[in-house]
């Protein structure tokens, strides 16, 4: 293993005109009360700064201002546009890149180069593609046998469905705002934000963005604080008609029963244990560089990571050495030096839950074949891990661990592989290597999994959607399944 021990350059400093305040109805402003919590430095453990804390308060004065925005500027604009201000914002997206980079680099302890590579052109990326569809979206004319014996013109019209709150996420916030944020407001939606308290700086500055673009003051306002104040007063305001949330089931599950106290719809991405398929005819070292990315991008911190790896046993061996072999090669350190490749985890609290999964699966009677320890210096990092002689049945293969932790299990034949690979409670993506073609058909027809990827890990993109089956989550983001979760809709009919 190559650690950084010096950590040299960890005095990066925030960007200046970073903002920590609330954006509300298009004005930056403290939280009510004055209240604020500390944003830290995963990788140092010191404070970086401190960021205003929304009150429910604040909250409706958030509803209040994207309510009314529904009938004033925003809600009279034609798609063409809302179209062109959505790509105004991905140009800027792309012209701060820089900024919002190094904003995910402090706040969430990823190595630099990977917002730079993925998440900021992610982002990007997905405001354009929307800014596509805002003049598309379109009813049908849908002909019928009339209406007691006069003709009718029947027709539906796709409208927005109203306020919407987002809850974003701490491992990639603005690439997940951006998810959320695009195709609401492609379909002439309003948005209350509420970012994550572990990380709100690159969602706070995109509201810098919004604001440059020329969106209405109210259309999108960003409220942060922490879950069970800010993020419950979100959810239970009688005035949201939706709520999009992505993070774990177990708020999830909360905010589905809150949400049904006023019929509020609900998107809900809750994360997964996606499993890795490794044949026996796979092209060996693509198989092990894919799936090494699957485990150890963005520290693990990820909903897709493909943390089962199933492997056909005459490659067990030799996949498991290469794998550790992966592993060890990491650099953690600094996520602004250039070697670093694996950076810290959001926080103390994560740290220990991870090494806490990582004793349960020695206890359990797994090997750890590398890592499975934290360096001893500051920051929240882990070693990355790799077990092996591990089954389906254990710990680590069954809850999400979101660290950089892998359990590398044997499989005999591809339907075995199949059994085991459906046999968890989640159900958000999967991957499966081989050269066969037929079988890279037939068995991603059988995986129970929002998206298979065959050949390759993450293969996302704005113009497919995302989402998961069973505890994964609820409904789709991205895509036309997009625009279809954004809208509502209308049938008009004409009696002639």
């Amino acid at each position: 293993m190559t650690t950084v021990d010096a950590l040299p350059g960890l005095a990066t400093a925030l960007p200046a005109g970073t903002p920590t305040e609330l954006f509300v109805n298009g004005r930056w402003q403290p939280a009510s009360d004055g209240s604020t919590f500390t944003n830290l430095n995963p990788a140092t453990e010191q404070i970086l700064t401190e960021v205003s804390a929304g009150t429910p308060q604040d909250i409706d004065g958030a509803v209040r201002a994207a309510r009314a925005q529904l009938v004033g500027d925003w809600g009279s604009l034609p798609g063409v546009a809302r179209g062109q201000i959505l790509n105004k914002i991905a140009d800027l997206i792309e012209r701060d890149i820089e900024i919002l980079a190094t904003l995910e680099a402090l706040d969430v302890g990823k190595p630099v180069g990977q917002p730079k590579m993925l998440d900021v052109p992610n982002a990007a990326a997905t405001f354009r593609h929307f800014a596509g569809w805002a003049d598309k979206v379109t009813g049908s004319v849908i002909p019928t046998a009339g209406y007691f014996g006069k003709p009718t013109h029947s027709y539906t019209v796709r409208e927005p469905v109203g306020v919407i709150g987002a809850i974003i996420p701490w491992n990639t916030p603005l690439m997940i705002a951006a998810w959320k944020l695009a195709p609401a407001l492609a379909c002439g939606n309003t948005v209350v934000v509420k970012p994550p308290e572990e990380a709100p700086l690159s969602i706070l500055h995109l509201g810098k963005l919004l604001e440059e673009a020329g969106l209405p003051p109210g259309t999108v306002n960003i409220v942060p604080g922490n879950g069970p104040v800010t993020g419950n007063a979100l959810v239970e305001h009688p005035d949201v008609d939706k709520i999009s949330f992505t993070g774990s089931p177990f708020v999830g599950r909360l905010i589905q029963q809150k949400a049904a106290d006023t019929f509020k719809r609900v998107t809900l991405e809750l994360g997964g244990k996606s499993p890795q398929i490794i044949l026996d005819d796979a092209d060996v070292e693509a198989a092990v560089q894919g799936t090494a990315m699957g485990l150890f991008f963005n520290q693990g911190e990820v909903c897709a990571a493909g943390t089962r790896v199933l492997v056909q046993r005459s490659l067990y061996s030799d996949v498991v050495d290469a794998l550790s072999a992966a592993a060890d090669a990491q650099v953690l350190g600094d996520p602004f030096d250039p070697s670093t490749t694996l950076g810290a985890l959001v926080s103390a609290k994560q740290r220990d839950t991870v090494l806490s999964y990582i004793e349960q699966g020695k206890k359990e009677g797994a090997k750890v074949a590398a890592g499975g320890t934290r360096p001893d210096h500051p920051g929240y990092f882990v070693r990355p891990t790799i077990f092996a002689n591990a089954n389906n049945n254990m710990t680590i293969a069954r809850e999400e661990i979101f660290g950089p932790v892998g359990t590398v299990i044997p499989f005999d034949e591809p339907e075995e592989a199949i059994r085991l690979a459906n046999d968890t409670k989640y159900g958000l993506a999967a991957s499966i290597w081989t050269q066969d073609v037929s079988r890279a058909h037939t068995l991603s027809r059988t995986v129970r999994a929002g998206a298979v990827w065959v050949n390759g890990w993450a293969a996302i993109d704005p113009a497919l959607p995302w989402g998961g089956m069973k505890t994964s989550g609820i409904g789709r983001e991205l895509g036309y399944a997009g625009i279809l979760a954004n809208t509502e809709e209308k049938v008009i009919t004409i009696v002639l």
